[in-house]
């Protein structure tokens, strides 16, 4: 889930780009990115994402005080799967299975994107080890401080009607 509003910083960019490894010079220097098409430093792709620093109700961010499922095996005491009120339904496993962007126009160093997320498609298939897999996508909209749209992210979550067959 993404933050309702999302401040575009040129700290924010540079650092991001860095830790990714992207040295290119329209995400680091002002004089080079305002020489170029984009006029502005803008954000490399992918940078979006980063909006969900900016929710006080990310569920992957740990609350202190609270049990967190992060990325460990049950690293704070919160078991996922059957019975859990984790996962996916029916017993199965959930997980992050597609990410997609499309870009509209330039996301610049300055900006401060609106977010809007809806549900998108569901859909289903039969698989092999864990039963019915069931898919949803959820979308984000982001548009600017003038209401124009810069970017739409979708994502697909998958779940499995049950835990896969060890076999």
């Amino acid at each position: 889930m993404a933050a309702k509003t999302f401040p575009v910083e040129f700290s924010h960019i540079l650092m991001f780009a860095r830790s990714i490894g992207d040295d290119n010079p329209l995400y680091r220097d002002p004089e080079h990115a305002k020489a170029s098409e984009f006029g502005a430093v803008i954000a490399p792709p992918t940078f979006v994402q980063a909006s969900a620093q900016f929710d006080p109700d990310y569920g992957l961010r740990p609350k202190i005080g609270k049990p967190w499922f992060g990325s460990g095996k049950e690293p704070t005491g919160i078991r996922r799967g059957p019975g859990s009120g984790g996962g996916g339904g029916g017993g199965g496993g959930g997980l992050h299975a597609e990410q997609h962007y499309e870009y509209h126009r330039p996301l610049r160093a300055g900006d401060v994107l609106t977010a809007t997320t809806t549900p998108g498609k569901t859909w289903e298939k039969e698989g092999k080890r864990g039963g019915k897999l069931m898919f949803s996508e959820s979308v984000t909209e982001y548009r600017n401080q003038d209401g124009e749209l810069v970017v739409t992210a979708k994502g697909v979550g998958v779940r499995t009607e049950r835990p896969a067959d060890p076999t």
